[in-house]
């Protein structure tokens, strides 16, 4: 028998016993969805019209992150957080109305390719230009800035300008990049190499992503691998095959129906992805990330809109018991489903209270693949905290910034401010944002915003907004009572 094995990993030895075989560095797996509330994980616990059995014992292998956040609670800004591993602020990418992530800021695949790790991306990729990027359009597209903005299309940005931001550009070797249609891809479903060029595939789109999945593991399977899994789900426009809808008979919302089948899309996805896993014998050693892009749109009334509705609608999806729903720096915008499983290092079955974001991802990436931390990054490698190496927070305060609002969160206390309205909570593990203490802890409350102002004058556009509330007003009308909100004289 042999004695204890170190594995090298950045911040220290995490010791492993084995009677067998050195471990050599992770596989990591980043599933990301897209539009997720925190209720629709059956772990979580929250509601029982949810199946997703796979979702569950990932959970159950690893660790569930009761006080899971993203950097924003919108797509974009929530992608580049995640990509990057830094506050999306500090380079512009406020909200989806900004800027593409620049060229020079350096993404997690890059630093996985430099580390000699194949990296592929799958799904939706939200981080190229669009046609509502006022600022960097003005800046690079003088000729689409001088159209009215209500005459501006999809088709001003063309494939030269939205090339280079593509993530077979940005460090990912492979791809089956596309939300649903059609796929930049270097792959074929069964595993074959192709030239890069946009194919069609009008089938369900969860099907086909979970399928690029296995085909770019049946390519890499015998090598250090980083593949970043998006899946466009439970996201509009609702679609779902009557596979997955058979299973959510009975009396509900339509709008439900068709977001619970998603989810068990994505599920029946984790499900098989990690069955290849165990066929080639590394699913110990593989590191999987599960989280939501932001919480869902639940347009405050959840209101069961026919699916022909093309426009903004509730997605199906649940907050509960959060406060809040996407586009809010409340719980319900920013906390979300947030499992991490390694088997081979990490504990199973364990609830982790402390604070963690997204921007961890990518410093527990760099970290478990033997590069040094960057020092640009905001996040913190996870792993010694999970496994009880490190006691503590891994983060003394987390901050966001999205349109009026600006929130920190420090231990338990939250500070939360929109427009004129300024909140302190104390939050428990449920997270629930029930009662407004900023009368009783007012210097609580100036302890945190002086955080705050400090960490926002050193972002691209520096500061906290200033002035009243615009654009959020009806959100915190409804959610919050005029006994519970706080208003500056």
């Amino acid at each position: 028998m042999k004695n204890l094995i170190i594995a090298a990993i950045l911040t220290g030895a995490v010791l492993i016993t084995s009677c067998e075989k050195t471990l050599e560095r992770p596989n990591i797996i980043v599933i990301f969805t897209d539009d997720q509330g925190f209720a629709d994980v059956g772990i979580q616990g929250v509601v029982d019209d949810i199946n997703t059995p796979h979702l569950d014992q990932l959970g159950r292998d690893g660790i569930r992150m009761t006080s899971g956040y993203v950097t924003a609670p919108q797509c974009i800004p929530s992608r580049a957080g995640l990509m990057s591993g830094r506050y999306q602020e500090r380079f512009g990418v406020d909200h989806n109305g900004t800027r593409p992530v620049p060229l020079e800021e350096v993404l997690l695949p890059q630093r996985m390719k430099q580390a000699g790790y194949v990296t592929g991306m799958v799904g939706k990729w939200h981080l190229d230009p669009n046609h509502v990027m006022d600022p960097w359009i003005e800046e690079n597209l003088p000729e689409v800035a001088a159209k009215p903005r209500n005459k501006r299309g999809p088709a001003d940005i063309t494939f030269d300008h939205r090339f280079p931001y593509y993530p077979s550009e940005r460090g990912f070797m492979e791809t089956y990049y596309g939300p649903m249609g059609q796929y930049w891809a270097n792959f074929d479903l069964d595993g074959n190499d192709q030239e890069f060029k946009w194919r069609p595939d009008p089938r369900f789109r969860l099907d086909v992503q979970s399928d690029a999945a296995l085909a770019f593991i049946k390519r890499n399977h015998d090598q250090p691998f980083f593949l970043f899994l998006s899946y466009f789900a439970p996201h509009v426009p609702l679609e779902a095959t009557d596979k997955y809808l058979a299973r959510f008979p009975g009396d509900m919302p339509e709008r439900r129906r068709y977001c619970l089948a998603m989810m068990s899309a994505i599920d029946d996805g984790v499900g098989r992805l990690r069955k290849s896993l165990e066929e080639y014998e590394i699913a110990e050693n593989t590191l999987i990330f599960f989280i939501s892009d932001n919480g869902a749109p639940t347009k405050m009334v959840k209101e069961d809109r026919t699916l022909e509705f093309k426009g903004g609608a509730w997605d199906g999806s649940l907050n509960d018991p959060l406060v809040g729903e996407k586009g809010m720096l409340s719980e319900g915008g920013i906390r979300v489903p947030y499992l991490v499983t390694w088997p081979a290092v990490l504990p199973a079955g364990k609830e982790y209270h402390e604070p963690v974001i997204s921007l961890d991802v990518a410093a527990t990436a760099v970290a478990v693949a033997g590069l040094d931390h960057p020092g640009e990054m905001d996040g913190v490698n996870l792993i010694p905290y999970l496994t009880g190496e490190k006691t503590g927070a891994p983060h003394k305060y987390l901050f966001w910034r999205f349109w009026d609002q600006t929130a920190v969160r420090s231990g338990n206390w939250k500070f939360l401010k929109a427009g004129e309205f300024e909140f302190l909570f104390d939050l428990d593990p449920e997270g629930v944002e029930s009662e407004n203490l900023i009368g009783e802890y007012p210097n609580k409350a100036a302890e945190l915003k002086k955080e705050l102002e400090a960490w926002a004058s050193d972002l691209y556009e520096p500061g906290v907004p200033e002035g009243p509330v615009s654009r959020e007003r009806n959100w915190y009308n409804f959610y919050f009572s005029a006994d519970t909100a706080n208003q500056e004289n």
